[in-house]
């Protein structure tokens, strides 16, 4: 089983070509507003370095959000092409999972700008409750209400953050994959108004 794994939807581009559970070749690289104009590039690189080609992938993950606008849709859409002209099958993630991984109990804030947070508890790579938005002042009382590994944009509140290793967590959270039976139906996840996303 080759699987491409790819995210795009915040701060940074994560690739990775993966035979069974085995990375052969992956990127993870900060690439804010420029995910578009590097992802065929690193795309590329990639498949040639696992000596594979886009016909050879079995199936495709990705996440769906929450992120950035424009962020989310560059990683979909070409997920969504791939596996509607090469009858490839699609999965999605949440970004927040993501970054959590299979910590044990783990909790991600994300920049959403306008004094604003998407946040989520996790366990073993699973959600606990929903994703939502907090603003800046509440989230304090988020971390107070479910003690755990901070992920993510920490600094808005002064925390430190543990580096997410994005490429070992896309594998390893297999069992949380979602598999998309309607390709042209998917859509970001998004939790606020368009226009706020646009950043």
């Amino acid at each position: 089983m080759i699987s491409l794994c790819m995210d795009s939807a915040y701060k940074n581009l994560i690739l990775g070509v993966y035979k069974d559970k085995e990375l052969l070749a992956g990127v993870s690289i900060e690439a804010f507003k420029k995910q578009s104009e590097t992802i065929f590039v690193e795309l590329n690189r990639i498949l040639e370095e696992a000596k594979l080609d886009y016909a050879d992938i079995d199936r495709v993950v990705i996440t769906d959000g929450p992120g950035s606008y424009t962020g989310i849709r560059i990683a979909m859409t070409i997920a969504k092409v791939l596996c509607t002209t090469m009858h490839k099958e699609l999965y999605c993630i949440s970004t927040m999972q993501l970054y959590a991984g299979k910590e044990p109990m783990a909790n991600v804030i994300l920049d959403a700008r306008s004094k604003r947070a998407y946040v989520a508890h996790c366990e073993n790579g699973k959600i606990i409750g929903q994703t939502t938005i907090l603003n800046v002042e509440e989230l304090d009382d988020f971390l107070n209400s479910c003690p755990g590994t901070l992920f993510g944009d920490g600094y808005l509140i002064g925390k430190e953050t543990k580096q997410p290793d994005y490429l070992k967590n896309f594998i390893e959270l297999e069992d949380m994959y979602r598999k998309v039976d309607n390709i042209h139906a998917l859509v970001p996840q998004y939790l606020k108004e368009s226009d706020a996303y646009k950043v």
